[in-house]
């Protein structure tokens, strides 16, 4: 049959369309996601569905660089852990702190042994022995899938702005954040055993050796250069605000690469650099973030759209019923008991803590993306483990990812803060130090029954109004400013329970409020 696909490696596009190509898909995936949304489906999902829409199955857009692939893969993962650890406030993550490093360590090692042995054990031997491989490889299959995607949890918990109890969120985030350097070492060193052809004691020893180099190096370098990246940035007196975002930016790829130049794990230092950043005091810090949250979503969407196009959905077909049982096994069983027994030592974290925890064993573009690295390497067994892998990663992007608030739900573990809405007519950031309650309210006629002048109101102290939109006029409010039914009011305390007391005893019910 003749293919009316197009190669886009192998045609002379001009820049013009590969713009107008790279445009399209945006477009798709955002209008898609927006459509996707309202039947609980992650973003992230969409964007790897538009790609496979598009991709060679699709509509016959050929894309094969693996290589290209695995560049921007960690190109993305570099700012998605470092836009993680800047999100995270460390007050948060201290009474979890322990259990996080180690859900993201023996957690991750558990979770690969129990995965690789059953895979090698029961699907290899017993059920599929026409997918012969080795134990190695079995084990390396399983390493590439041990962590939760930091890409996937970010986008969903923090997306959907889910509220959780007994620090279960940044315990989460922090886990995901920091188990890819151990997901990643674990690949890294069977891809060497297999290559090498290395066994026994010797080959034991030298594994150990590079996890215990390449965290120490990994850790320390990001926790150095993050204090440096916020001295310089500090020290530097741009006349353009808006270069300090692009320092930013600068400061993070320079930490990634820099550490992996010193032989020690990148992903680790710039998620570590993240924390120490974004827990610091910097010029610009808010704003900084915020553009930076763009670039971040940027880089998962490039990810996922790219990651989209180089799958090939009829070679999913062969791998289907064992990357079903596979996928099963990994939320039923493996994850749940790495979680289990990671967490023993820790008996203030209850079980229904440990079975959301367990549930929320996300895969998305970081276990694809370390499934690449054995293609690129040319491993027998690559293609096997890519399809498989990225077949599981539909799995547990459409059953867990679907589903993450209703089990908390289930679990009794989500609450609800229905007053703290973002406001709406008023665009404004205070610096993080100043702790205050930014309440924007509109005016109605009960509000004016005691008269209309803004010094009628009684305001409690500590309460200020500091703006009113009436119509698209902004006015500065003075004592005898006199208000209309229908404006808009922008307050700002220091007290917000004295502030709502207020509200309800001047009839105040339609307001929205922000806490910073």
């Amino acid at each position: 049959m003749y293919n009316y696909g197009m190669n886009i490696q192998s045609l002379n596009l001009s820049v013009e369309m590969l713009l107008l190509f790279g445009a399209v898909l945006f477009l798709v995936s955002l209008l898609a996601t927006k459509a996707g949304t309202r039947f609980g489906m992650p973003a992230l999902l969409i964007f790897l569905f538009v790609g496979m829409i598009f991709g060679t199955n699709g509509l016959g857009f050929h894309f094969e660089n693996y290589n290209l692939t695995q560049a921007i893969g960690t190109v993305a993962l570099c700012i998605i852990l470092f836009s993680g650890g800047l999100d995270t406030h460390i007050d948060d993550v201290k009474p979890v702190f322990a259990q996080g490093a180690m859900l993201a360590t023996a957690g991750v090692l558990l979770k690969a042994l129990i995965t690789g042995a059953f895979i090698y054990f029961v699907v290899d031997f017993w059920l599929f022995s026409d997918f012969s491989i080795s134990f190695l490889e079995a084990m390396l299959l399983a390493s590439v899938m041990s962590s939760t995607d930091s890409a996937s949890v970010f986008a969903i918990l923090r997306g959907k702005n889910v509220r959780l109890r007994h620090n279960l969120k940044p315990m989460i985030e922090l886990e995901s954040g920091s188990n890819d350097p151990m997901a990643y070492m674990l690949t890294i060193v069977l891809m060497q055993l297999i290559s090498s052809g290395e066994h026994g004691a010797a080959a034991l020893e030298h594994a150990a050796l590079l996890f215990v180099k390449q965290f120490t190096i990994g850790a320390g370098a990001g926790y150095l250069l993050g204090k440096g990246a916020v001295w310089l940035i500090n020290k530097v007196n741009f006349d353009n605000d808006s270069f300090y975002s692009v320092l930013l930016f600068t400061c993070g790829v320079f930490i990634f690469s820099g550490t992996d130049f010193i032989h020690g794990n990148g992903f680790l230092a710039v998620y570590i650099a993240g924390l120490v950043i974004g827990n610091s005091k910097f010029v610009h810090k808010r704003a900084s973030i915020r553009v930076f949250d763009g670039f971040t979503w940027i880089s998962q969407i490039i990810v996922f759209l790219t990651l989209g196009l180089l799958v090939k959905p009829a070679e999913l077909l062969p791998v289907a019923l064992v990357s079903l049982l596979i996928g099963a096994f990994i939320i039923l069983v493996s994850r749940p008991l790495s979680v289990m027994i990671s967490l023993l030592p820790f008996r203030q974290t209850t079980f229904r803590d440990k079975i959301f925890i367990s549930w929320v064993g996300l895969k998305g573009a970081v276990p694809i993306l370390f499934a690449i690295f054995p293609l690129v390497a040319g491993l027998e067994c690559s293609r096997f483990i890519f399809n498989v892998v990225f077949f599981i990663t539909l799995i547990s992007l459409m059953v867990q990812g679907t589903s993450i608030i209703k089990v908390a739900d289930m679990l009794r573990l989500s609450y609800s803060e229905d007053d703290e809405i973002d406001l709406k007519d008023f665009h404004i950031e205070f610096a993080e130090d100043i702790k205050s309650t930014i309440t924007e309210l509109e005016v109605n006629s009960e509000m004016l029954h005691h008269g209309s002048q803004l010094m009628n109101f009684h305001l409690p102290e500590h309460c200020l109004a500091i703006m009113i939109k009436r119509g698209d006029e902004y006015i500065v409010p003075q004592g005898n400013t006199v208000l209309e039914k229908g404006d808009k009011m922008l307050v700002i305390s220091t007290n917000e329970e004295l502030l709502l007391k207020t509200y309800h005893n001047l009839g105040v019910t339609d307001y929205r409020l922000k806490r910073n």
